[in-house]
């Protein structure tokens, strides 16, 4: 864990950045940068030790923002339905830029992209290596997300080359805990007795719980170099949809239904290859079980705990 550091953490009312930013705060001079709109978001940051700063990332006015971080962790990201290219890469790439060249003095940079920055392959189960072709995965949820994440690593490589700034971009898979991810997700559909979309049959993932973010992100800064370093940033385990909403249901109480919704173009599978990754942290230290069963009784604290431990 990173102690005794000036830390900036863009985009910490997010799923990843407000775990993060709070397993940080104790032992560290954490900055929050966020929209923050309402004092309630600034209250909560401020309960949890974190000093919150108004960022908009749209129109990012850096003037009032300290230089003198020692680690920057560029969490924030644009992700909506829109095909807006030119928004999406003025806050996606743009804002990166502005960003690492305004905290250049820092010890080192964690950029977070994507692994939706990985052109897709047909078979569900390869495992996407960091020197894997990149290319539009098509998400269709948002769909300028993998173009404008990709431009942002680009950015980020040159800053990191032109600032001699050590820089580390790592290609998050699904995070998940108790803040939310795609596994909450899945839960929330299941408790609501909706079903779940998959493209493949048999929908494979390498999630990775925020404890070993948390844990992890000192080791990730410490490989920041100039030139970037590249790793993806998930688990060790490869688990599928179905899988996991399988045993969600045995936890809950409730089927799940998991229907297959092939999209042509998309990717069937996102497993992120962690030997490079391990090479950097070490193992993970929460297996997906019991992520996810602290996950339901997170979510679900009324259920009883006869239900919760069904699934053991």
């Amino acid at each position: 864990m990173i102690r005794n550091e000036k830390v900036l953490v863009t985009g910490v009312t997010g799923q990843i950045g407000w775990p993060l930013a709070r397993a940080l705060a104790p032992h560290n001079e954490v900055w929050g940068c966020a929209r923050l709109a309402d004092d309630a978001s600034r209250d909560r940051l401020r309960a949890a030790g974190i000093r919150p700063f108004a960022l908009d990332l749209t129109a990012p006015d850096l003037t009032e923002l300290p230089r003198d971080f020692t680690y920057v962790l560029h969490l924030a990201a644009y992700q909506a339905a829109s095909t807006d290219y030119d928004l999406a890469l003025s806050v996606n790439a743009e804002a990166t830029g502005l960003l690492l060249t305004h905290t250049s003095q820092a010890k080192a940079a964690l950029v977070m992209s994507t692994g939706s920055v990985y052109r897709p392959h047909t078979d569900p189960f390869h495992s996407y290596l960091e020197t894997d072709p990149l290319g539009d995965a098509h998400v269709l949820h948002a769909p300028t997300y993998s173009i404008s994440k990709i431009a942002q690593e680009a950015v980020a490589r040159f800053c990191a080359r032109a600032l001699a700034l050590p820089v580390v971009i790592a290609r998050m898979n699904a995070a998940y805990g108790n803040e939310g991810g795609l596994l909450m997700q899945h839960l929330d559909a299941l408790l609501a007795d909706r079903p779940v979309r998959a493209r493949s049959d048999a929908h494979p993932y390498t999630p990775i719980h925020d404890d070993d973010i948390a844990q992890q992100v000192g080791p990730m800064l410490d490989a920041a170099s100039s030139p970037a370093t590249i790793v993806n940033w998930g688990g060790d385990e490869v688990v599928t949809i179905q899988e996991w909403c399988a045993y969600l249901g045995s936890l809950v109480g409730h089927d799940a239904v998991v229907e297959t919704h092939a999209a042509p173009g998309t990717r069937p599978g996102n497993i992120a290859d962690p030997r490079k990754r391990a090479g950097i942290t070490d193992a993970c230290t929460v297996p997906w079980k019991d992520g996810v069963r602290r996950m339901v009784e997170a979510r679900t604290p009324s259920l009883p705990r006869s239900v919760k431990r069904n699934g053991q």
